[in-house]
């Protein structure tokens, strides 16, 4: 998972470069993201409307937990499974403020 999470925030830094709204809207928010898998997990940090420090395992200190398994977060970055689908169904769940959660919706 950690290329295609890597290519997912490929894509994003694409979206940013082009979206003018997207950079407005993310400009200064800064957040700590902790990925889930279940048998694997990463962290990231969102800052400026750029993603970095993307790394294996999890910090304590993160603003948004997002737990899933390696399946369905694939199906989720290839576009197999729709977001609010699989939130509905509980593929995924994710934890942390209503507001920082909106951020996330930006990455896919």
């Amino acid at each position: 998972m950690k290329d295609s999470i890597q290519e997912m925030i490929d894509k994003f830094h694409r979206k940013v470069e082009k979206d003018e709204n997207v950079r407005k809207k993310l400009s200064g928010v800064v957040k700590i993201v902790n990925i889930d898998l279940g048998t694997e997990d990463y962290s990231l940090k969102l800052d400026n409307a750029q993603i970095s420090d993307y790394k294996e395992g999890m910090v304590d200190d993160a603003d948004i937990l997002f737990t899933s398994t390696p399946e369905n977060l694939q199906a989720l970055i290839d576009g197999t499974l729709r977001p609010m689908k699989a939130y509905l169904t509980k593929r995924f769940t994710v934890k942390g403020k209503l507001e920082d959660l909106m951020y996330l919706k930006s990455l896919f």
